[in-house]
């Protein structure tokens, strides 16, 4: 990096103003600026030749260097945060991937409860209508055996009730008649009057 014009101008600017203090200042006490002195101008001028060289010098050698590690820090610190962006766009990416796995995992899920309690409502509701109409057959079955037995039950009274009849009347006239007969026909049909009457 080379000196400028412009900033070899600022620097003997600044030690001609050291030259013109206010002579005022010397008066105060301060000898050290007063101009006058041929040893204090060689060492103000001295003085800006060494600012020059030491400048020069640092320009050319440690100024470069510095900017050189500023430079490489900087450039350092930008791929640092620009791999740090992307490590959060990563990042954000994945949690927001993690919320879509998680909202249509539970979707999901609830999708499959609720058909699964459809199926297991459909299937109780089959295995009623199974049941129930298990269970009619059997009251039906059950009616017609009932009914049959009711059938044969009344078939059979007549002749029950006529044999009753017969035996009792044996019974009550075999002591007084002494072996009296009673006619069987004549015992059913009373019977059968009897039944009939009793039955309307």
């Amino acid at each position: 990096m080379r000196i400028s014009s412009r900033k070899l101008t600022v620097s003997l600017a600044v030690v001609l103003a050291l030259g013109i203090v206010p002579r005022h200042a010397v008066a105060a006490g301060m000898p050290q600026l007063d101009f006058r002195d041929p040893f204090l101008l060689w060492q103000v001028v001295w003085g800006a030749v060494i600012f020059v060289v030491f400048y020069v010098i640092l320009s050319r050698s440690a100024l470069p260097r510095v900017e050189r590690v500023l430079s490489h820090r900087r450039h350092r610190i930008e791929g640092d945060l620009d791999i740090a962006r992307r490590a959060r766009d990563d990042a954000d990416r994945a949690v927001d991937e993690l919320r879509r796995a998680r909202h249509d995992a539970a979707t999901q899920a609830q999708a499959n409860i609720d058909r699964v309690v459809q199926e297991a409502r459909q299937a109780a509701e089959a295995q009623t209508h199974e049941m129930n109409r298990r269970l009619n057959d059997d009251i039906a079955a059950a009616e017609a055996r009932i009914a049959a037995a009711h059938r044969d039950a009344m078939a059979s009274l007549p002749n029950i009730a006529t044999d009753t009849a017969q035996s009792l009347i044996a019974k009550l006239l075999h002591p007084v008649g002494g072996g009296a007969h009673v006619n069987d026909d004549t015992v059913a049909d009373a019977v059968r009057e009897r039944l009939s009457a009793h039955a309307g």
